[in-house]
């Protein structure tokens, strides 16, 4: 049961359970109000009976509370399930990436490394990144692309590079 539906059904328990003590704890009262009791020794029954409506107020209470936790507060399994799923997703995204790297040559890795790092990055910030000449990082860039690893926009005078995968 869902925990918003469990926390509404408490409530309602909670509140008819505690309006009968109420009144239960209301109407022993007025005995042993009509009768003299609690200085006398013949009202114990009375007195024993109030003891346990305290407890049963005790009882009501605390149904009511975890009504309202369960109702408002208690959001966890949904926070709990959504962190699992992203926790998966990423994990795949990873093993995915992983077979990838293992297909292309340390250049390459390097490359599509430092563009999954910062998606959009300039030309001239991958050359200095990855620590490669123009020509070489022309080269690689090109091979990717026609693979269709990555994608080149044009931004200025320079290229962005972003994962196609």
């Amino acid at each position: 049961m869902e925990n918003s539906k469990l926390g509404v059904l408490l409530i309602v328990i909670s509140l008819t359970v505690g309006g009968m003590f109420l009144y239960y704890t209301g109407k022993l009262i007025e005995d042993g109000k009509e009768m003299g009791c609690f200085p006398n020794e013949e009202c114990m029954n009375i007195e024993y009976s109030l003891n346990f409506s305290h407890i049963a107020v005790g009882v009501f209470s605390f149904i009511l509370a975890l009504g309202f936790y369960l109702l408002f507060f208690n959001k966890t399994e949904k926070a709990i399930l959504n962190k699992l799923e992203d926790d998966k997703n990423q994990k795949v995204e990873d093993s995915k990436f992983d077979i990838l790297l293992k297909a292309l040559d340390d250049y390459e890795q390097k490359v599509v490394k430092a563009v999954r790092d910062q998606p959009g990055i300039t030309q001239s910030t991958l050359r200095i990144r990855t620590d490669m000449s123009k020509s070489k990082l022309s080269y690689v860039l090109q091979e990717l692309e026609r693979r269709g690893i990555i994608k080149r926009i044009e931004k200025g005078k320079t290229l962005e590079v972003y994962l196609k995968v």
